[in-house]
């Protein structure tokens, strides 16, 4: 019961990741906060974790997202933010202003939480992004999201340094078995899933369970900040 009596709040907690976090923490023995966009999908998590509270809004709405925080009754001691997913248009067909978000919406999501979060926790809490393995190679069909992919761990490493002892680190994913990626592959889903399970050194796709497994090891563990932790199943190498 590594968090218990510790508040643990899921910046997008109604599904995949967040939701699999959700049910790690509480088994845990944490008290867990769930925020998501679509209330009914919200309240079926809630539900089922057990939660003690739920706010349904935009995490990229930043005064929803400042009115979250401050409204919250009592301190919390770790976060996760799961929130947002990749844009792989090609960049040709992306606007200006397609290139600043697809560039910055990690980030500044990133850096509202933790500035509205900050004087709500306690030392030593933690707050976790996700990014991804995936963007590093360079390809056609990836585009902007390379770039993008390439902020987000300077970016943590420096957060870290600005609102310690409040730890920051970033989680990594290749391919996870989620409703996102459902979303994204649509038909092609079944034959990722089939490719990865016979190039994966682990034999298996990884699935919200084991990055919530990390995603609760980091919380829990005090000396890790400022570092970005890989979980893919070695995807990278093949």
């Amino acid at each position: 019961m590594e968090l218990q009596g510790q508040t643990v709040v899921l910046i997008g907690g109604s599904a995949g990741i967040g939701l699999a976090t959700a049910r790690r923490a509480r088994a845990e023995g944490a008290v867990v906060i769930l925020t998501g966009r679509n209330r009914e999908r919200l309240q079926a998590a809630a539900d089922e974790v057990g939660a003690a509270s739920t706010a349904a809004f935009d995490a990229t709405d930043s005064s929803a997202l400042a009115r979250f925080f401050a409204e919250l009754p009592g301190q919390i001691d770790h976060v996760l933010v799961t929130a947002g997913g990749p844009s792989y248009r090609p960049m040709l067909e992306m606007t200006a202003d397609d290139i600043r978000e697809a560039l910055s919406s990690h980030v500044v999501l990133g850096l509202e939480v933790a500035r509205n979060a900050q004087p709500k926790m306690r030392p030593g809490g933690s707050l976790v992004f996700m990014g991804g393995t995936g963007g590093r190679r360079i390809d056609h069909r990836l585009g902007i999201v390379p770039a993008a992919t390439a902020a987000l761990p300077p970016f943590t490493a420096a957060l870290a340094l600005e609102v310690a002892p409040i730890r920051v680190n970033l989680i990594a994913a290749g391919f996870v078995d989620t409703p996102l990626s459902a979303a994204l592959l649509g038909d092609q889903l079944d034959p990722r899933r089939d490719e990865l399970r016979n190039a994966l050194p682990i034999g298996r796709v990884v699935g919200p369970e084991d990055v919530a497994a990390l995603a609760v090891h980091l919380m829990v563990n005090g000396a890790l900040t400022g570092a970005t932790y890989d979980i893919d199943g070695g995807q990278q190498f093949i």
